[in-house]
């Protein structure tokens, strides 16, 4: 048994939301009470104890939608590489990339970003993978990094034509072993779902296929209406937008995570709530890939569920909350927007996502939830109370705030250091992977 506390503790339960000096305690992987600190402590005096000197104890973050397999691409450049749009940066850079990833190198970068995760506070990645060039397997040896690493994931391969329809078929094949071995070892730390790339590298028949084939009634995880070229596919081939056609192929649906949605219209909104689908917001990635900004608010305010991702720009979820809330007062030129919207996103709606597919409750500190908690080191300079906690973390936190890491009730980083990790050796050989990577792919254009 674990107690954490002597802190202040933001719980996300309605009934009991901010504890000015609180404390959670962790029997197995399990949280049994979250209340006063004095009270628990006096409670459990046998449980072992873990000082939160005073900063902020908070549920483990939750990342919707992220791309471990982009990780060797940092500080990487390529020839004669110089996008002017969306579809030259896929072509010019990841898909080289994923046509070259081993699966050496996709386990150094599943491992290497669950570290990043850990150190920032993220307890629950939903990852969308692609490695043309290593396909079978692939969703096991990421399912093994996490495993290493301990932390809760739920893993896809993302189905695309772009290199014929049998590496597509392959992928199918891969998602599909892959949720029948999470469905049967994977427990609640490892879940799987049907990757799709988007609309516009998938056609009629591959989608029928996986359909007919999906006899679990797996969720899809999938691109839509990310760049205006995705748009322009699907009008010009089947004479309707991207999440029309998605409705027609049966591809939408409660469990199905449809990411981006930058350029769909109001009938597409409408579709997407009366179907229950999830739309996952990438702020940092519209914003870099020049893609433009998606109607979150507009959509928000229909009811569709809205929830926040990183699209592999980044591990630190605070950072996109922030980016998210800047950049809608940035688009609607309101200063009053996003302020609540955005928080709900990652706090709240996330761990709502979460829970089509996890078992155990997350995203809150409450009796029967998972032990995914996390300390911050941040002592606020005005008053912290149950009504603006929220605002502290925007203007306060970041993901390096993040001293201690507890996901499923192990402690993965105590006053941030990595208790189950070699960090410098998995760094160091990732190292070497990467610029391993890096030859192969500048040697397409020799």
């Amino acid at each position: 048994m674990i107690l954490i506390g002597n802190g202040r503790m933001i719980t996300r339960d309605p009934a009991n939301p901010y504890y000015e000096n609180g404390a959670v305690c962790v029997k197995g992987n399990v949280i049994v009470e979250a209340g006063d600190f004095i009270q628990l402590k006096g409670k459990y005096p046998e449980a072992e104890f873990l000082d939160a000197v005073g900063g902020v104890i908070m549920p483990g973050l939750i990342n919707t939608h992220h791309h471990i397999y982009s990780a060797m691409a940092r500080g990487m450049s390529i020839p004669g590489y110089a996008p002017k749009n969306f579809s030259q940066i896929l072509e010019g850079l990841w898909w080289r990339l994923d046509r070259k990833l081993t699966l050496e190198q996709t386990s150094l970068s599943a491992c290497a970003t669950y570290l990043d995760c850990i150190r920032n506070g993220v307890t629950t990645v939903f990852d969308h993978h692609a490695s043309y060039g290593s396909i079978s397997g692939s969703l096991q040896t990421i399912a093994e990094a996490a495993r290493r690493m301990g932390v809760r994931t739920c893993l896809c391969y993302e189905v695309s034509e772009r290199d014929g329809e049998e590496k597509a078929k392959q992928a199918v094949k891969e998602n599909f072993d892959f949720a029948e071995y999470a469905q049967s070892e994977g427990g609640d730390m490892l879940k799987a779902m049907m990757g799709l790339h988007a609309s516009f590298t998938l056609s009629d028949q591959i989608l029928e296929y996986i359909v007919s084939e999906n006899k679990k009634g797996i969720g899809y995880h999938i691109h839509v209406a990310e760049g205006i070229a995705d748009v322009e596919d699907s009008l010009k081939k089947y004479g309707i937008p991207v999440v029309k056609r998605l409705e027609d192929r049966n591809i939408l649906g409660s469990k199905t995570l449809a990411v981006h949605c930058v350029h769909i219209n109001e009938e597409e909104m409408d579709i997407l709530r009366e179907t229950e689908t999830v739309v996952i917001h990438n702020p940092e990635s519209n914003m870099g890939n020049a893609v433009g900004c998606p109607k979150v608010l507009d959509m928000y305010a229909k009811g569709v569920l809205l929830g926040l991702g990183t699209d592999g720009y980044t591990s630190d979820m605070m950072e996109t909350m922030k980016t998210a809330n800047v950049l809608h007062k940035h688009d609607t030129k309101d200063p009053g927007a996003a302020w609540g919207e955005v928080p709900e996103m990652l706090f709240a709606n996330n761990a709502r996502i979460a829970g089509r597919f996890f078992d155990t409750p997350l995203g809150v500190l409450r009796p029967g939830a998972a032990a995914d908690i996390i300390v911050t080191d941040y002592i606020p300079l005005t008053p912290m109370t149950g009504e603006n906690y929220n605002s502290h973390i925007l203007f306060g936190m970041s993901g390096r705030s993040v001293v201690t890491t507890m996901i499923d009730g192990t402690i993965l980083m105590k006053d941030r250091k990595l208790t189950q990790t070699d960090e410098e050796e998995l760094l160091a050989r990732s190292r070497v992977q990467a610029a391993g990577l890096w030859e192969s792919i500048r040697g397409i254009d020799r």
